[in-house]
């Protein structure tokens, strides 16, 4: 019977020191498996929370970018109708040669212009043909209602019929003694032929109207012109007299008188 009970009781030991063993082992692979689970989740959640980040700051960029395309658009369709605005404005019509108004339509062609120029000096000091040049005369001042054959007499008054030899020189592309206020001081230089026909232009119209140019300022000395004039103009050539040239009494004179020349060609 003592046998037999601590055979039992050695069984039971046995039966529990197995569940003992077993029991934590389980507990450790539930533990295991459950943390497996639990990070597969965080993931999941930090991953959808990233994904939804993401949308968010791409729905902000876009916006972002929307809003800025729009204003760009804003900015570019009211330049345009400023600009088509002042297109728009009508221009003088020149009748007679003795029509001394600086805005107006020319009345001399531009072959007239080039033949009166080569009549003068054959081999003038320019960037480009005669023809070119004139053309950008006619271009620059219809555009701006400014009355390009005699701003073009104007430029060979200035120039010496592109002979120079003064303060100013052909590489300026100064066709009109911008920006020269001494024989130490060489004025402005352009680029281009072009934009030193437009900035003779601009200057032209900075005296003889308060309407802005069509094209971007790029005459150096437009804008104290207007400061200095406010709303006055001065409206004809014999006005620029003591101001464009000093003391030039007889500075808007000559230059139509030139012009007068050149219908004749």
């Amino acid at each position: 019977m003592r046998s037999i009970f601590w055979s039992g009781k050695f069984v039971a030991c046995s039966l529990l020191g197995i569940l003992a063993v077993s029991v934590p082992a389980a507990s450790v692979d539930a533990r295991h498996h459950h943390d497996k689970s639990s990070e597969t989740k965080v993931l999941e959640r930090q991953s959808t929370g990233q994904t939804r980040n993401l949308t968010d700051r791409q729905k902000i960029d876009a916006s972002r970018s929307l809003s800025l395309q729009e204003r760009l658009h804003a900015i570019l369709e009211q330049e345009q109708q400023e600009k088509k605005t002042q297109e728009k404005i009508s221009v003088r019509q020149t009748l007679s040669a003795d029509d001394d108004e600086i805005l107006g339509t020319p009345l001399a062609s531009q072959q007239q212009c080039v033949k009166y120029l080569l009549s003068v000096n054959p081999r003038p000091a320019i960037s480009v043909s005669p023809e070119t040049l004139v053309s950008y005369y006619y271009e620059e001042g219809s555009r701006e209602g400014v009355r390009p054959d005699v701003a073009f007499a104007q430029a060979l008054k200035e120039t010496g019929f592109f002979r120079y030899g003064g303060t100013v020189t052909a590489d300026q592309n100064n066709y009109c003694g911008l920006g020269t206020t001494s024989t130490e001081v060489k004025g402005a230089y352009f680029p281009s032929s072009q934009l030193g026909v437009r900035a003779h232009i601009q200057h032209l119209l900075a005296y003889a109207s308060t309407r802005k140019p069509v094209e971007p300022v790029v005459d150096p000395r437009y804008q104290l012109v207007r400061s200095s004039y406010g709303k006055r103009t001065l409206g004809r050539w014999e006005d620029l007299n003591g101001r464009w040239a000093v003391p030039g009494h007889s500075y808007g004179q000559s230059i139509l008188s030139m012009f007068k020349d050149m219908l004749r060609k």
